[in-house]
């Protein structure tokens, strides 16, 4: 077979922060209404810090309110529950977004349970992933509804195309499940504990793989043809013995990228797949929030 084709993440996570900037400009001039997001983040985790930053710039530059609040590791859950009630009642917010993970004296479900379900711009409290399975409208976590984004986009119509999730956090691998299964896709989740995995993955039109083990997926559990989005981002060791003695490290998927691309179709490349789809589809929820938080249908 040809080498799979590269599903390019940067070009599509462009393409719709370009969409998004288009229709808060039209909000903005049609009803007065500018999409407002807060993020909070409790601590100074060196990747949170990077992320915190990267969301609040794309807001600013897709023309929306942003405000980021850094509190100190030491913030009670009392005082980070209060921050929360307070942005819930905020008229000028319509997403808000705690950054994960909390310090270990906070407990991250207490926290996801005070926010306001139609601000919750991350999809994961229990209303939306409730809201979610049983079809109705919903705010969806960023990273499965990314990888839908991206299938979509590459593949048209997924009517009656037999999809296998490999992972099922609540994260990704149960709402990616949801989603494709809203999607008219034949569904299947599968995990660690799953009987003969790599033949249940071999039998997929469409391989989401979200497990967080490196190289997990070989070439031989990927039917050939089928469409591979890789959700995995995982840091390595490189091979090579001088820079791995430097303790460097590279970027790398759940899937062996090497041996895939001999088979799949299509193909998302870690880096520049599907974690560049993130940040954009908060950007999207959060446009969508503000929309629905003024009687408004949704936008695309």
């Amino acid at each position: 077979m040809t080498e799979a084709r590269i599903i390019d993440g940067k070009a599509h996570a462009d393409a719709l922060r370009g969409r998004v900037a288009a229709e808060v400009a039209r909000l903005k001039a049609e009803h007065g209404v500018t999409p407002g997001l807060a993020v909070v983040l409790v601590g100074d985790d060196p990747a949170s810090q990077i992320y915190v930053r990267s969301k609040g710039e794309q807001s600013l530059a897709a023309g929306m309110h942003s405000v980021t609040h850094r509190l100190a590791a030491q913030t009670s859950q009392d005082d980070l529950l209060a921050l929360v009630r307070s942005l819930n009642a905020d008229p000028a917010i319509h997403g808000i977004l705690v950054q994960l993970p909390l310090p270990p004296a906070i407990s991250t479900q207490a926290v996801l349970a005070a926010i306001d379900p139609d601000k919750d711009v991350d999809g994961l409290t229990v209303a939306n992933a409730g809201r979610l399975a049983v079809g109705l409208p919903a705010l969806t976590p960023c990273t499965p509804l990314g990888c839908l984004i991206l299938l979509r986009e590459t593949l048209g119509d997924l009517t009656g195309l037999g999809a296998v999730v490999l992972g099922r956090s609540v994260l990704v691998g149960r709402p990616a499940a949801q989603l494709l299964l809203a999607a008219d896709c034949t569904v299947t989740i599968a995990h660690s504990r799953t009987r003969d995995l790599a033949a249940v993955c071999r039998r997929a039109d469409i391989l989401v793989a979200a497990v967080g083990r490196p190289g997990m997926v070989r070439g031989d559990w990927i039917k050939p043809g089928a469409t591979v989005i890789d959700v995995g981002i995982n840091r390595v060791p490189f091979r090579d013995p001088v820079k791995a003695a430097e303790g460097r490290t590279k970027v790398v998927g759940d899937v062996a990228f090497g041996e895939a691309s001999r088979v799949a179709g299509w193909i998302t490349p870690v880096p520049g797949g599907v974690g560049l789809m993130t940040v954009a589809c908060l950007l999207q929820n959060t446009l969508s929030a503000a929309r629905r938080l003024h009687g408004l249908e949704a936008a695309f």
